[in-house]
């Protein structure tokens, strides 16, 4: 598909500078584009390949100044950053849009309910009363189980296993391999010393607009629902733990687990290999720093935590400070006891 510079503008709110005409068919990083593709520029540190880039096309912040002569055609927006991300997830909704139909072979239950213009890709498995909305993409070998919703626009990618009673909203994207609504960690100790699960009679719901990783694990709810809220943001291979809710607009990055029955708030930033224990509460706009071990609930809003257990982003700074200077105090502590030894002999002499 060909754009011209003028249509990219309308599309994202722009002002051309240049030729309104510029076509372009492709994307490319500003450091190597080529003729006929789009690029932009956010960061200072790529300024200098604003003057000598092929793009033929460049979106760039409103208030950047140019140092010199630049032969693409501009496109000025209050964000670059924000506007090639809008850019790009419309393009990838048109190109979405023209996929639809059915692949042979696969199995849609006869009481499944399928919305308009869906794709639904081979060896994929749809169960019984399985609700299908409008523009969903199904991809190969993805399982929806019985009484599963899958809502409108939303994308589930090859290999995501969806199990029953589960609900997926608006707009969700599910990437390969993640697992959502497979039983909770649940066993009850015995006398014996054996453990006797508890069946997880719960679901999962998945609000609008979340996008879950590669190889994550959303478990069920014992009883009631574990709920990833809206705008939500999970990376590849997160743990989440049954009866857990994560707020809206909430990021998690890589690697992180989170116990059962934790109540995450909204506006959350969890790093990469983060734990949190279960039955805890985060505050809302609470940075849990990568590694971190969170063993007790964050009560004040906006707080930021570090290390196992985590505690204070800036105490903590401190107290590595402190440890790092710790030989050098060791050794004037040496100094000091050498000192004190010798001001009590010069005393004790008559």
């Amino acid at each position: 598909m060909q754009f011209s510079a003028a249509q990219i503008a309308v599309l994202i709110n722009g002002k051309v500078e240049g030729n309104p005409d510029t076509p372009v068919a492709s994307f490319g990083k500003i450091e190597d584009a080529v003729p006929g593709q789009l690029a932009f520029l956010a960061n200072p540190k790529y300024e200098e390949h604003l003057y000598s880039t092929g793009a033929s096309i460049i979106i760039i912040n409103e208030n950047q100044e140019l140092k010199g002569p630049v032969k693409a055609s501009l496109i000025r927006v209050p964000d670059a950053y924000t506007a090639f991300a809008a850019l790009l997830t419309k393009y990838q909704e048109i190109v979405a849009q023209k996929m639809t139909g059915f692949q042979e072979p696969a199995y849609i239950s006869k009481t499944a309910k399928l919305g308009s213009k869906i794709f639904i890709g081979a060896f994929a498995y749809l169960g019984e009363n399985v609700v299908i909305g409008d523009y969903a993409k199904i991809y190969p070998n993805a399982f929806i189980g019985d009484n599963a919703i899958v809502n409108d626009y939303s994308i589930i990618h090859p290999g995501v296993k969806i199990y029953h009673d589960c609900v997926i909203g608006k707009h969700v994207t599910i990437h390969a391999g993640t697992v959502i609504g497979s039983d909770g960690f649940g066993f009850a100790p015995q006398a014996d010393g054996s453990f006797k699960k508890v069946p997880q009679m719960g679901n999962v719901i998945v609000e609008d607009n979340v996008e879950i990783g590669a190889n994550a694990t959303i478990d069920r709810a014992t009883i009631g629902s574990t709920i990833i809220r809206a705008g939500a943001k999970l990376d590849n291979l997160i743990q989440v733990a049954h009866n857990v809710e994560v707020g809206n607009n909430t990021v998690i990055a890589a690697q992180a687990g989170v116990s059962g029955s934790t109540k995450i708030g909204n506006n959350v930033m969890i790093g990469g290999q983060a734990g949190i224990v279960g039955h805890i509460q985060i505050a809302d706009g609470s940075k849990i720093n990568a590694q971190s071990g969170v063993s007790k609930s964050i009560k004040t809003r906006n707080a930021a935590v570090t290390g196992s257990p985590a505690f204070d982003y800036t105490s903590a700074l401190r107290s590595q400070a402190l440890s790092r200077n710790l030989p050098e105090l060791e050794k004037r502590l040496k100094e000091l006891e050498v000192l004190v030894k010798q001001l009590l002999s010069e005393k004790a002499l008559p």
